[in-house]
């Protein structure tokens, strides 16, 4: 049984359809990567599996549990990290992860903290307030905040975002690393190279449909780059066959 199963997944947002059909699973401990051009339903995607919002048809089910009936329980099994930081800027690092803790239920959460802390190097920043944190050390925040209850699922919004290069380069170690311990990881990402290189499955998204899905071990040299391009051109040109498997698509189940 997977970790996670989408099936048939789609919203609507007015008149404008940001999903329609997608499925897709996600085995315990695997690093799913998510592609697609802006607008691709790449973030309602994420935020539906996240819990902060409802889709308007299809199920969601996280270890063996649908989301609609037991939204609160599963919740608890769920980090969520934003490409925004959702931190209190006036709060210090340290006073940001106490709140948090207490939202989540923690109790004696001090060792918890202190060790998340010196975890995304931070430790030295303990009790600076966030406003006087640089992008990248605002995002090793929000990882630390999103690991507090030591979710079985991590979900990643565009993590690169605003990331100099050693700052992406610590997020990739830290991400091999949580692989390693067993926690399971579905990201987005326009990083071809960083994301698919974490990656056991890519999926690209166009159009709010599911166009590309393929274990990364398998990739042929530039065939990722060739799927992504072709979506961006799916995605143009408005197509809506959900089965569409032209310039390179591989077929999505």
């Amino acid at each position: 049984m997977p970790l996670l199963s989408v099936q048939r997944l789609s919203k609507q947002f007015g008149v404008h359809w940001a999903l329609r059909e997608v499925s897709f699973d996600v085995g315990a401990g695997d690093v799913v990567t998510l592609f697609g051009p802006n607008g691709a339903g790449k973030t309602t995607l994420v935020r539906l599996v996240a819990t902060l919002g409802k889709p308007t048809s299809g199920v969601i089910v996280l270890d063996g549990r649908p989301l609609k009936a037991s939204a609160a329980s599963v919740r608890q099994g769920i980090g969520f990290v934003s490409h925004q930081p959702l931190l209190y800027p006036d709060l210090t690092a340290h006073e940001n992860l106490t709140f948090f803790a207490r939202l989540y239920g923690l109790t004696e959460s001090r060792p918890r903290i202190d060790a998340l802390l010196g975890r995304v190097g931070l430790a030295h920043r303990a009790d600076d307030p966030v406003r006087q944190y640089s992008r990248g050390m605002q995002q090793r925040l929000s990882l630390a905040r999103a690991l507090l209850h030591d979710p079985r699922l991590l979900l990643l919004d565009e993590p690169y975002t605003g990331l100099d290069p050693v700052a992406t380069d610590w997020l990739n170690r830290l991400l091999a690393e949580l692989s390693q311990q067993g926690h399971t990881i579905l990201m987005t990402s326009h990083d071809l190279q960083g994301g698919a290189a974490l990656a056991s499955r890519v999926l690209i998204l166009a159009g709010g449909r599911l166009v590309f899905a393929a274990d990364a071990a398998s990739l042929a040299p530039g065939e990722l780059a060739a799927a992504y391009l072709a979506a961006g051109r799916v995605a143009t040109e408005g197509a809506r066959d959900a089965g569409m498997t032209a310039d390179g698509l591989r077929g999505a189940p």
